[in-house]
């Protein structure tokens, strides 16, 4: 099916932001924090306090979501952070994510019930994140005319690992280490269009996040929207004034088909056979 194109200005590269709008981290790390609790709660070799093994029986699959959102607010606030001061030490995600597991168990009182070697372990969840249904076969079929690029904090190997695992057949792999900080510095966005050897009107961020957009278009790029369930910050008043604003330059919702949908407004022709499969 050919469609027009609904980017006045066709791009030459797509730039994706990972965690969120290609894979479904909540449901990923929610999943395996219970399932390896339960799992050393289940064993029969554990060794676990008594006040412990109470506290981390009680938690419900909601409570875990709940730590898991909290393990995601402060990889925000920690990018944000090195994004706005220049000054501070720089940290991996990777390194990140270890360090705050540990202090959210502390807070969570549940020291003890992983080894370090477990908490380690465990942390690198993020490296074998579910991808979307769409996005694996969507960025396949966009990859016949365009460039697809990460753009996104997590670190090279951990991207790496998540292209692999997720099946995402992206055709370059950027990481905002590479260019020394953290979205939403324009060192990131510019730096990823410049190592493209690209102007920024040529490069399109696509995201499920509306102040990546913003940052991304005040530094000239173009803004595919694509909403994914519980992943907008921005309250449902700022959603609307930014979809009255028209600054997003293509807005895919959530009762479409994400990827699938913007290569099709695109103007990348999907064929009946990938809709089969799909649904399959």
């Amino acid at each position: 099916m050919n469609v027009t194109m609904a980017l006045s200005t066709p791009p030459r590269a797509l730039l994706f932001d990972i965690f969120g709008t290609c894979v479904n981290w909540r449901s990923t790390v929610t999943r395996t924090l219970h399932d390896q609790a339960h799992t050393i709660l289940n064993s029969a070799t554990a060794s676990l306090a008594t006040s412990l093994r109470m506290r981390a029986s009680s938690m419900t699959l909601d409570d875990w979501g709940n730590l898991a959102q909290e393990w995601r607010n402060t990889y925000k606030q920690f990018t944000k952070s090195l994004a706005e001061d220049s000054g501070l030490p720089w940290k991996t995600v990777d390194e990140h994510h270890l360090d705050s597991l540990k202090q959210l168990l502390a807070t969570w009182q549940l020291e003890g019930l992983w080894t370090s070697d477990e908490i380690r372990a465990l942390s690198l969840i993020w490296h074998r994140l579910d991808p979307w249904p769409d996005s694996s076969v969507g960025i396949k079929e966009l990859n016949k005319q365009f460039w697809t690029v990460t753009l996104s904090n997590g670190n090279l190997s951990l991207l790496n690992d998540l292209r692999v695992y997720a099946k995402m057949d992206f055709t370059h792999v950027f990481s905002a280490e590479l260019f020394g900080s953290y979205k939403p510095s324009p060192k990131v966005y510019l730096g990823a269009v410049e190592k493209l050897g690209l102007k920024p009107s040529e490069c399109a961020m696509v995201a499920s996040h509306l102040s990546d957009l913003k940052a991304a278009k005040s530094n000239g790029l173009q803004a595919i929207y694509v909403e994914r369930p519980f992943e907008e910050d921005w309250s449902d008043e700022m959603v609307e004034k930014a979809r009255a604003e028209g600054w997003v330059d293509l807005w895919v919702s959530t009762n479409q088909e994400g990827f699938i949908t913007m290569a099709e407004r695109l103007g990348v022709e999907i064929s009946q056979r990938m809709r089969r499969s799909q649904s399959e």
